[in-house]
């Protein structure tokens, strides 16, 4: 059964003019925000605690969405959500195809509609998100906002990325999570939006960690510390490249091993002098293939990111690592000689 309780009529409005009809559902309030889409076939979820996405307004390209419901809130031994990515929903808005009314699986307790309620995030269904997402493709990511039929319209619509949208979801100070079966090693997780399962994947291979906020000032931290890792994140790099640069300067002086994944390798590399710029709409899906230059080997990789590395900027000591094949933008640099 399909989703038709409320029926309550709303519109996508995109920057540009183009106006789509639809039906809302969770909150039914007005949503404004950068209009972007995952073409991911599961994990709506994930996606929507993923603190990658705030300030947008995300669209789904799966036509079914909210047909295995939503899980509960248990944690687990770190006080961690099992099956979110953080603790709270990120995006502006929702647009999806067909909204599952009726949902089936052994660990949902309840619908889409009423978690999007809860967490007071509009929602707008019965939207052709095939000719969206074309739009999207060919003109790039616009701004948006989803109001409903009887509500004028804002005249302004924010943009995001002019935000720091990383100090809005790091944490406010440092947490300590340890791993059941010690590895001996503690890193220090700068987090601009780092999402639980990263977490889960170092405690995992028992891997302690000092989870800091942003903007922490790791030379002033009196514990050891044998890494230093940049998470992903939110909005425009260049934000907040020029406050985590003194941290990549002193794990490079102190000879500290540094990486980072996602909004994490973009500051890297514009800390040491390489250039981003804005993509024309991202890549956001479960399925993207980079290539490792070094081996000639291709992974597939799951992503969220509208900002890349300008290949031609990166610095004659560093070399480029990882290549995306669909459109050969930057995905990994390193440096040839440390381990940065």
């Amino acid at each position: 059964m399909l989703y038709n309780a409320l029926e309550m009529k709303g519109y996508l409005l995109l920057s540009d003019g183009t106006k789509f009809s639809g039906t809302l559902f969770g909150s039914c309030k007005p949503a404004d925000g950068e209009v972007v889409f995952n073409t991911g076939m599961v994990g709506y979820e994930q996606s929507l605690t993923d603190p990658s996405y705030r300030g947008q307004i995300l669209t789904f390209t799966y036509p079914l969405i909210g047909n295995y419901g939503i899980p509960g809130n248990e944690e687990d031994e770190q006080g961690l959500k099992k099956f979110f990515e953080s603790e709270n929903v990120h995006v502006r808005g929702l647009v999806i195809s067909t909204l599952s009314e009726n949902y089936s699986h052994h660990s949902a307790e309840k619908s889409l509609d009423t978690w999007l309620k809860e967490k007071n995030i509009c929602g707008i269904s019965d939207i052709d998100t095939r000719a969206l997402t074309q739009k999207l493709r060919e003109h790039g990511v616009l701004l948006g906002q989803i109001v409903p039929a009887d509500t004028n319209p804002l005249q302004i619509v924010s943009d995001p990325n002019k935000n720091n949208l990383v100090a809005e979801v790091s944490c406010s100070e440092i947490k300590i999570l340890e791993p059941t079966n010690s590895c001996g090693i503690t890193i220090a997780a700068l987090d601009f939006g780092i999402k639980n399962n990263i977490l889960r994947s170092f405690l995992k291979r028992g891997v302690r960690i000092l989870q800091c906020p942003w903007d922490t000032d790791l030379s002033q931290i009196s514990e050891k510390i044998d890494g230093v890792f940049l998470s992903n994140g939110p909005g425009d790099p260049e934000c907040i490249a020029s406050t985590v640069s003194s941290n990549i300067s002193w794990a490079e002086k102190e000879n500290i091993p540094l990486f980072g994944i996602c909004l994490g390798n973009q500051i890297l590399s514009l800390s040491v002098g390489a250039k981003t710029y804005k993509m024309k709409y991202g890549h956001r899906s479960l399925n993207q293939p980079c290539l490792d230059v070094t081996k000639d080997r291709a992974i597939i990789t799951s992503q969220n990111h509208g900002y890349a590395v300008d290949e031609k900027t990166i610095p004659s000591e560093y070399e480029l690592w990882f290549q995306n094949l669909n459109d050969g933008t930057t995905e990994g640099i390193r440096h040839k000689t440390k381990p940065l």
